[in-house]
């Protein structure tokens, strides 16, 4: 295949699946906590590193995960102690971050415009053989922590409360979660862009949610979501010459739209089940109110069949 003979495609689509993978492997953990949008404030933080990354002449990637993860570990510390004034220190902290970034990237020497783009948008050309380096070992620490701890970063995620009671290190929790979805952030930012791998921490679970019932299929759903999308909008991207990060997401969100629309007829079924359960339940019981007798105990002539 001709995609597959460009050394520089080659890289796009190991850094692509990796996406895929990482993205909602934590998504799904953020949007239990219902902090959807948390991967949208590390990537505007994350701008501050990138920026450094250029004005040191170091790595970006590497600059953007150490920032994501200091920005991501003062969210959750302003989150937990914040009380009334933790959405105006949050707003500052998203904004610094982004201004912080702008200015520094077009302080250093080799940094411009067109670099803030690729990595706010995301670029295919431009992730470089040490960019799949750092990409492989931070995915390999978020698939670790989000599928090694799932049990433990569940229910944490579901009640905070019940985790404590359980024995549980939950402030400890609560911040490795914030930290894994900063290192996924900066994974994502060369393919999908700061300013999108929200959405694909998010839309995929969301996708999965419509149609499944358990914590663990819609884990590995989400995942086959966001692999499939990541592929397909890297391959299109390359094809028809457009933006990958936003390919990528409107795919994701046509899923979610697709997913929705079968999901509406079965969620009916569900309910008409559901209510002819009731109802039998309802007539079960005012038979017992009648004869005094739980149905289960009646003679075998006497139960309804």
């Amino acid at each position: 295949m001709e995609i597959l003979q460009t050394e520089f495609m080659q890289r796009a689509l190991i850094a692509a699946v990796l996406v895929g993978i990482t993205a909602p492997a934590i998504g799904i953990y953020l949007v239990q906590r219902r902090q959807a949008l948390m991967g949208d404030g590390i990537g505007h933080i994350a701008m501050t590193g990138v920026g450094l990354g250029f004005l040191l002449n170091s790595s970006p990637v590497w600059m953007a995960t150490l920032i994501a993860v200091v920005g991501a570990v003062t969210m959750e510390l302003i989150r937990a102690y914040g009380k009334t004034r933790g959405d105006i220190a949050l707003a500052m902290l998203f904004y610094g971050g982004m201004a912080g970034g702008v200015l520094l990237i077009n302080l250093s020497d080799t940094g411009s415009n067109a670099n803030l783009s690729s990595y706010l948008f995301g670029s295919l050309s431009t992730v470089s053989d040490s960019d799949v380096t750092a990409i492989c070992l931070l995915a390999a620490f978020v698939v670790l922590v989000t599928v090694g701890l799932r049990k433990q970063l569940f229910a944490v995620s579901q009640d905070e409360e019940f985790a404590r009671v359980t024995g549980l290190p939950v402030r400890a929790l609560n911040l490795l979660i914030a930290v894994t979805a900063a290192v996924t952030v900066t994974v994502a930012m060369r393919v999908v862009g700061l300013l999108l791998v929200s959405a694909l921490m998010v839309v995929p679970v969301a996708a999965a949610q419509q149609i499944t019932r358990s914590f663990k299929v819609t884990f590995v759903l989400s995942v086959v979501i966001g692999t499939a999308v990541t592929l397909s909008g890297t391959v299109t991207s390359y094809y028809q010459d457009v933006p990958p990060g936003a390919t990528i997401v409107l795919m994701a969100i046509g899923v979610f739209v697709v997913l929705t629309a079968l999901a509406t007829p079965l969620a009916r079924r569900r309910a008409r089940a559901a209510s002819a359960a009731e109802a039998t339940c309802t007539v079960d019981a005012a038979k017992d109110a009648a004869t005094g007798v739980p149905e289960a105990r009646r003679p075998a002539d006497e139960v309804t069949v």
